[in-house]
């Protein structure tokens, strides 16, 4: 996938192709504001619209968003049921735009536990746009980084079992070959917004040489220059996926 110029905003250097972001911080700015937490996640609907277009505009590659855990299931019946009602609404009102921006929109995680309404309402986004060239825009729900893996361990156990495969075969293609994200690279950068140093349970396996920015920024203030100043940040470290740069002579 190809983007459009290196926006003025950005250092120049290399644009990560892959940037994740765990969006934090929708009930503190519901609090602050003396908001039900529905609030919140609503004012985060404008930071994802924020955040697709900041990263068509860098020319990122892919951008995935953590957007409901499987632990988001223990939450208030009420919480749990305005979070749904949002994820249909958003899948609704933003298509078109995507499609008119090139998105490509994907959802992963266990879907099971979705209502039928709203599991209709995000597979139709994903045939929508499944023609969109310039960013692929991956929504994690009902996800768990811990989950993933032991569902990765059953599907590789159950190949074992049925002598598909010796478990001196297994490597880490055979694990990449069973997560939800199946063929794509691993995230450059990983943004956490609202201050917290915490990875919360996601992409555990995908996360291993991320570079990490900490954004201050609760979710629902994020804007497009927040997304450009963590990539300003990537472009300044040196990656070395654990190995030492040749040192000066």
């Amino acid at each position: 996938m190809t983007g459009p110029p290196t926006p003025p905003s950005i250092l120049s250097g290399s644009v990560p192709r892959h940037v994740a972001i765990i969006m934090d911080g929708n009930g503190r700015w519901a609090a602050d504001r003396g908001l039900p937490r529905y609030e919140g996640h609503r004012a985060g609907m404008k930071a994802v619209r924020q955040a697709v277009e900041g990263a068509v505009e860098a020319g990122v590659s892919i951008l995935t968003l953590f957007a409901f855990s499987t632990e988001n299931w223990q939450r208030p019946e009420e919480e749990v049921m305005a979070l749904m009602t949002l994820l249909k609404l958003y899948a609704e009102k933003e298509r078109e735009d995507l499609c008119q921006r090139g998105v490509a929109v994907r959802v992963l995680g266990n879907l099971d536990r979705m209502d039928a309404e709203t599991l209709n309402a995000v597979q139709a986004i994903e045939t929508a746009t499944r023609e969109g060239d310039r960013l692929l825009l991956n929504l994690m729900i009902s996800y768990s980084g811990r989950e993933e893996l032991l569902r990765v361990m059953r599907k590789v156990a159950e190949r074992v079992s049925r002598g598909e495969l010796s478990p001196e075969a297994i490597d880490e293609a055979e694990v990449e070959r069973h997560l939800y994200t199946q063929g794509l690279p691993d995230p450059d950068l990983l943004v956490r917004t609202s201050g917290e140093f915490r990875i919360s349970n996601f992409l555990l396996w995908q996360l291993a040489y991320t570079e990490i920015h900490i954004s201050p920024v609760l979710w629902p203030n994020f804007t497009r220059d927040d997304l450009f100043e963590a990539i300003r940040d990537y472009q300044r470290r040196e990656r070395r996926f654990g190995r030492v740069s040749s040192a000066p002579v």
